[in-house]
């Protein structure tokens, strides 16, 4: 495996750091308050990002939401690439990808998923969804949000679940604040009509796209679509790829967190020397900087695995226990480093500690992502 980027990647990866660095400053951050910054969205559809991660595969989109989460920038980019452009791409039918994929490569469309299917229950019978789910990231940024629902007959889905697709301009949607400003809003279902991805309104297998397979046959290797089927439904993958892409803006949150420590331990003296100097100080910031390169190097991977073509479904798993259980102890150690200054809540590593902790609460909390990860290794064992 080589996880170095290609060209294409890495000229993406920088672009975005360029446009993350000079438009998400505290400042305008402070001035955003909780909601999205669309003047920063709109120059990233301009530089064309979105539409980019199609070229760039999930290894580039996990670059770059690693330079989103250094800045902890307030925009839908993860949510809508992965429940969107990427779950479209793989997953859509021929008419789904024409109608839908022009609006999220330009942002004029923005995604958003409610995913993982836990915390509620939403229902499809005959096309139409019921039930309730109680947050969904970026909701009351998007135009449509890709919903994992319990089909009346399961068809080789991860506990019966199909994804469907619903506009949000046909929904009840309610405003939720989290503890990062992520525009979240509590979805209620009632009766709406929606569209199964793959094609089709009726809750059935559809004729293009099954949803065991749904991968199309002229994608090719290294893309944001695999040119072979892996194991599982399309809500597997779908959940797969999100667990890594947010994991990676997980490593950039934590990369960010813990700069912003090392450059006030050097600037901050105590005793006629920087703090920096003092053994402890050291010794915190080590192990926040390997436990950052752990979420790092196993969301490469996962995302390496699946432009491959490869199983990735453990893989994903593992990257979003570390972003999960070393995630928390990064941003901790980023707030402990920074000594009373980082109690203040409008100082900008306190950004950096809500994002880390909403990223922990929304890939599962590492428990329960570990516990998932045994049991998916078990039965793996089990079918050899």
């Amino acid at each position: 495996m080589d996880f170095t980027p290609t060209p294409e990647q890495a000229a993406a990866r920088d672009l975005a750091a360029r446009i993350f660095g000079d438009l998400s400053t505290p400042d305008r951050l402070a001035a955003a308050g909780t909601g999205t910054d669309a003047e920063l969205w709109k120059a990233l559809c301009a530089a064309g990002l979105p539409g980019a991660v199609e070229e760039v595969g999930l290894l580039g989109l996990v670059l770059l939401l690693e330079e989103q989460g250094r800045t902890t920038a307030q925009v839908p980019f993860a949510a809508s690439c992965v429940y969107g452009l990427l779950a479209v791409t793989a997953h859509g039918s021929a008419d789904q990808r024409a109608r839908l994929l022009p609006g999220l490569r330009d942002g004029t469309e923005v995604a958003t998923g409610a995913f993982p299917a836990r915390g509620g229950r939403v229902r499809a019978e005959g096309g139409r969804l019921c039930g309730a789910v109680p947050w969904v990231p970026w909701l009351r940024d998007a135009t449509f949000v890709l919903v994992a629902a319990a089909s009346s007959e399961a068809r080789g889905g991860s506990a019966g679940h199909s994804l469907w697709m619903v506009r949000t301009a046909d929904v009840n949607c309610e405003p939720v604040e989290l503890t990062a400003p992520w525009r979240a809003g509590r979805l209620e279902l009632d009766g709406v009509r929606a569209e199964r991805l793959g094609g089709g309104y009726e809750d059935g297998v559809p004729e293009e796209a099954s949803a065991g397979s749904g991968v199309r046959e002229e994608a090719s290797a290294g893309s944001g679509v695999r040119d072979k089927a892996a194991p599982g439904s399309a809500y597997d993958d779908v959940l797969a790829t999100a667990r890594t892409a947010f994991a990676g803006l997980q490593a950039g949150v934590c990369a960010g967190s813990l700069a912003r420590a090392v450059a006030h331990t050097n600037e901050r003296e105590q005793f006629g020397e920087p703090l920096a100097v003092k053994q402890a100080v050291q010794l915190r910031a080590a192990d926040a900087y390997m436990d950052t390169e752990a979420i790092r190097v196993t969301a490469y991977e996962a995302a390496w695995r699946r432009d491959a073509g490869l199983p990735y479904d453990t893989h994903a798993l593992t990257t979003a226990w570390w972003a999960s259980e070393a995630g928390r102890r990064v941003v901790h150690a980023g707030q402990h480093l920074h000594g009373g200054t980082g109690a203040d809540v409008e100082h900008p590593v306190h950004r950096h500690f809500l994002w880390g902790r909403q990223l922990d609460a929304y890939l599962g909390c590492g428990g329960e992502v570990l516990a998932e990860l045994g049991d998916l290794i078990a039965a793996q064992e089990e079918a050899e």
